[in-house]
């Protein structure tokens, strides 16, 4: 595929040059070709992603679907929704593959999801998992953190499959993923199969999906607190969570992701860590006025963590290390929201291929 004619960009070269990966949150192909050229490391797919995709960009994406339908005459929708997912992720990490290349294999990949569905059932998490490592060399595996997806993550880890540890929105799940990758990575040494220089995992915080929870909250509560406080919730998460990464030695990258606001992008820039962004948000970023700087070891104002601390509970819960039990995961606020959205998007994408099918 031709080169995008878009020129190197100033304010995400300067994220870069202070140490913070920057990826492409979507694999839009065109939106990808434009993120590659402006230093973007790697990208994301999620079922909002790809269903925004093919609305995107029908005239791309459709023809795919027509074929897929005519090669596979027997196959169920859902069926034919996933050899889409496959067919996109397989176009996007070509785009991704000279900087894999050009790196060694330490950046250039695409993190592709597994069915939402199956959010309950490590086994079958795993089975989808291998199938999505198998579409390319530079294709990661990314898996929820409910008790299930534990238990996946530290399975498909110790088989030398990178993953990236998703729907997490709290310290405490943070920590799980990064213990169930240790546990991964230390049989997949045992094994022979990799090891952390090779296998790479992320982890995975949902930073403004953390945020949008306490809005809703707020709204549902009557809860009163100043203008823009809410902003601070999943910095806060994403901050204390790289400290404790690094004092613990934990070998996974966190990665911040779910932007709403130039603060994520400001306050959590430094070395070590991934900021999954958004094609509108990145490129409103780079236009604007503001310069990155090395923020992501400031701590949060203690008088705005004491207000959210006090008012919401959700938050405390976030904060604190065992504020969640794994049990717990799948049924805190923003995980419901997250998951019955991702079903949602699926659902949104067998109908497309439905559409397609029945006309």
């Amino acid at each position: 595929m031709a080169k995008h004619p878009h020129a190197v960009t100033s304010k995400m070269q300067a994220t870069l040059a202070l140490g913070a990966s920057f990826w492409n949150d979507s694999c839009d192909l065109r939106e990808l070709r434009h993120a590659v050229d402006a230093g973007a490391r790697g990208a994301t797919s999620n079922p909002v992603i790809v269903a925004e995709a093919v609305s995107a960009d029908p005239a791309t994406w459709l023809p795919v679907v027509d074929t897929l339908l005519r090669d596979h005459p027997t196959a169920r929708e859902d069926e034919i929704a996933w050899r889409l997912v496959g067919a996109m992720g397989r176009e996007a990490a070509a785009i991704l593959a000279p900087v894999h290349a050009r790196t060694g294999g330490e950046h250039g990949w695409l993190c592709v999801q597994t069915d939402p569905r199956l959010f309950r059932d490590a086994e079958r998490m795993c089975a989808h998992g291998r199938e999505i490592a198998a579409l390319a060399p530079n294709v990661a595996v990314k898996i929820p953190a409910t008790a299930a997806g534990l238990q996946a993550i530290e399975t498909l880890t110790g088989e030398g499959i990178r993953i990236n540890g998703t729907v997490s929105f709290s310290f405490s799940q943070a920590v799980a993923c990064a213990a169930a990758v240790e546990r991964g990575l230390a049989a997949a040494e045992r094994s022979g199969r990799g090891d952390a220089a090779t296998i790479r995992p992320w982890v995975t915080l949902m930073v403004g999906r953390l945020d949008d929870h306490l809005r809703r909250v707020m709204e549902r509560e009557r809860v009163t607190v100043e203008p823009g406080l809410l902003d601070w919730a999943g910095i806060a998460v994403f901050k204390k969570s790289t400290a404790l990464f690094r004092a613990r030695g934990y070998r996974s990258t966190l990665l911040a992701a779910a932007y709403r606001h130039c603060l994520h992008w400001t306050e959590l820039v430094g070395p070590g860590v991934v900021l999954s962004m958004p094609y509108r948000f990145w490129t409103q970023f780079d236009a604007s006025e503001l310069m990155p700087r090395m923020a992501l070891d400031e701590p949060v104002d203690p008088r705005i963590l004491s207000t959210l601390l006090a008012r919401f509970p959700d938050f405390a819960r976030a904060m604190s290390e065992d504020g969640l039990s794994p049990s717990e995961f799948q049924t805190f606020g923003p995980s419901i929201h997250t998951l019955q959205q991702f079903h949602a998007s699926f659902d949104r994408l067998v109908g497309i291929v439905r559409g397609r099918l029945l006309r």
